[in-house]
């Protein structure tokens, strides 16, 4: 009701304009004064014209416009409006040729329709953006209410005006833009939307005191990560609340609102930039192919799934022992693709028989096999479960792989196989053992992809820290100088599936992981960005490296050779040379030792593993 009434309110208020337009038109034609001629046939003429450039107004949605948030697209509605209205009574005069009083034609001026025209927009435009410049310059804009969090933008690009222009439009967001900041030079001194641009980067921490700053929103969607986290870091360095908004490439429709404003994510500081990826080489072997992901319920094979239905396989399957995870991602991605053809398989990798019957009965061409033991201090105390999940479900799946001529398949590895140090890592080495040695005899190509930590994993340290930080501390690290590789979840699944097209058969792909990271330093950020101060607010506990835990971990073995490929963030390690006999005989080793005790287990792992070296053993 309010709508249709404000409608009636600007239609009569049209009314009104469009016939001052008209006469103002004929007194500034002819210097004040309009012709008894020309009066008679405005007079004549005035229904009639009105009529027609009410319907045209009306039909380019003059009426139906939100004017309070009236922008350029409003306006040039107005322009195109009020042209094609002046075009229509243009047409409509020399149809009809109404004559005057004294029974002659006296021909208009073609000058009244142009002037009327402008004046128009002027009449039309300005009424309506009246609405708006008062709503925007009233008392209540002018000055920043008590309440209301005063905000420094940073970034003078569309989508800071277009934060800026919400804030200004949208009381309710409760904050009030006083600055902007940008590092290019020839915006500095300027205005937008009337907020002055008043320094780079390295002014944000001056900034926040001299304007007396409660929250900072970075508006850069096209900024590169590694500028992202330095602007990040000098924010947090500041103690007041951050705010992003997500990279342009996570908006596929482009249409960036701040309604998509977020708390800044620990991903944000990883400083990397989006992976790119071939799309014809991936879609060249996952299209309208069987494809089966073991442990699909879990954070890498979940995103794996996620990623795989994009391009569009003629089944997926989800194997997982674990019924929930499977469910989740099953739900999932069928609201997101409800014509897939998608089976999700309860199963263990460790039972021989259904893993073989899987394989005969869905014969799957492409294996991504990503269900394995990964957490290291559990692994440690439980080495034979290790052993008979990691090493032995794998050696199912491979032989079923084998068997049914599978296409290719693809082992997730880890970081952690290269020297291990621990159970899980050497796991991880006996199955890129496994895959190399089954490849030179098998006509599936087998391959492997090693990769470090993934943050939000299972088994990361992320959410461990998250939830340390909720309960007031302490964050427990356990050694001042350790570091690891760090990757986002989605970008470790890209290049996985990237290096599955790049496969020939026998690589173990080596993921450039990019520059490692400091514990110590990945929770004071992880604190800083919850809204606390490190070792005041929230106290940092060293704990000791865990079992099986070594400083650093490595991406290559000292005997391993790197070879590029044509991806830059993928390389391939010199294959090994193991014969099936060989294999064998080490898989015979741990069989009969990982139903023994932890002892027998350890002594085997060393037996087949010659770069295992376990520290830290408890």
């Amino acid at each position: 009701m309010k709508q249709r009434y404000s409608a009636w309110i600007l239609a009569l208020a049209d009314i009104i304009l469009i016939n001052l337009s008209i006469i103002f038109a004929y007194l500034l034609r002819f210097g004040g004064y309009i012709h008894p001629g020309y009066f008679a046939i405005y007079k004549n003429m005035a229904i009639a014209v009105t009529g027609i450039k009410i319907v045209i107004f009306y039909y380019f949605g003059l009426y139906k416009s939100l004017w309070k948030y009236a922008s350029i697209n409003e306006l040039i509605s107005i322009v195109v409006a009020t042209a094609m209205g002046n075009a229509a009574v243009l047409a409509y005069t020399y149809l009809t040729q109404i004559p005057n009083f004294q029974e002659a034609i006296l021909p208009v001026p073609r000058a009244i329709y142009i002037i009327a025209w402008l004046l128009d927009i002027m009449f039309i435009g300005g009424i309506r953006f009246a609405y708006r410049i008062l709503k925007q310059w009233s008392f209540k804009g002018i000055w920043q209410p008590s309440d209301k969090k005063r905000a420094l933008i940073i970034g003078a690009g569309d989508a800071g005006a277009m934060v800026i222009r919400e804030m200004h439009n949208h009381e309710e967001l409760g904050m009030y833009p006083v600055a902007v900041i940008d590092d290019d030079d020839l915006k500095l001194g300027k205005k937008i939307h009337n907020v002055p641009v008043v320094g780079t980067r390295y002014r944000i921490e001056e900034i926040v005191i001299k304007k007396g700053i409660d929250i900072i929103i970075i508006a850069i969607p096209s900024i590169n990560k590694k500028d992202r986290r330095e602007i990040i870091e000098i924010c947090n360095r500041t103690g007041v609340e951050v705010k992003i908004l997500p990279g342009v490439y996570e908006f596929i429709e482009g249409n960036i609102n701040i309604s998509h404003l977020r708390n800044v994510e620990i991903e944000d500081l990883l400083g990397r930039d989006p992976i790119e990826l071939d799309v014809d080489q991936i879609s060249g072997y996952l299209k309208n192919s069987v494809v089966l992901v073991t442990g699909g319920g879990g954070s890498i094979g979940s995103e794996l799934c996620r990623q795989i239905a994009a391009f569009n396989p003629k089944k997926l399957l989800i194997l997982d022992i674990y019924e929930n995870n499977a469910y989740d991602i099953q739900n999932e991605l069928l609201e997101k693709y409800p014509s897939m053809d998608l089976t999700v398989l309860i199963a263990s990798i460790r039972e021989k028989e259904r893993i073989d019957e899987i394989f005969n009965e869905y014969r799957p061409q492409i294996v991504f096999h990503a269900a394995a033991h990964k957490h290291v201090p559990l692994m440690e105390h439980n080495p034979m479960e290790a052993i008979k999940n990691n090493v032995f479900g794998t050696l199912n799946l491979v032989q079923a792989a084998d068997k049914y001529r599978v296409k290719r398949f693809v082992l997730i590895s880890t970081d952690k196989a290269v020297n291990p140090t621990n159970v899980m890592g050497a796991s991880k080495r006996l199955c890129e053992m496994m895959i190399q040695t089954y490849n030179r005899y098998s006509k599936t190509e087998f391959v492997a992809v090693r990769f470090g930590n993934v943050l939000g994993s299972n088994g990361s340290v992320i959410p461990l820290f998250k939830k340390q930080i909720e309960k007031g501390g302490p964050v427990t690290v356990t050694h001042p100088d350790i570091i690891r590789y760090f990757m986002t979840i989605p970008e470790a699944v890209q290049l996985v599936i990237q290096a599955g097209g790049m496969a020939k058969g026998g690589e173990i792909f080596v993921l450039d992981m990019g520059e490692p990271v400091k514990i110590d330093k990945l929770a004071r950020d992880l604190i800083r960005l919850s809204g606390f101060e490190p070792d005041v607010d929230i106290k940092i506990v060293y704990t000791g490296l865990r079992p099986g835990e070594k400083l650093y971990e490595e991406l290559l073995m000292e005997e391993e050779g790197l070879t590029e490929t044509i991806h830059d963030k993928i390389h391939i390690a010199r294959p090994m040379d193991l014969t099936m006999e060989e294999l064998n005989e080490k898989l015979d080793i741990l069989s009969r030792a990982c139903y023994g005790k932890k002892d027998e287990v350890i002594k085997a792992i060393k037996e087949t593993v010659p770069t295992y070296n376990p520290v830290n053993n408890d």
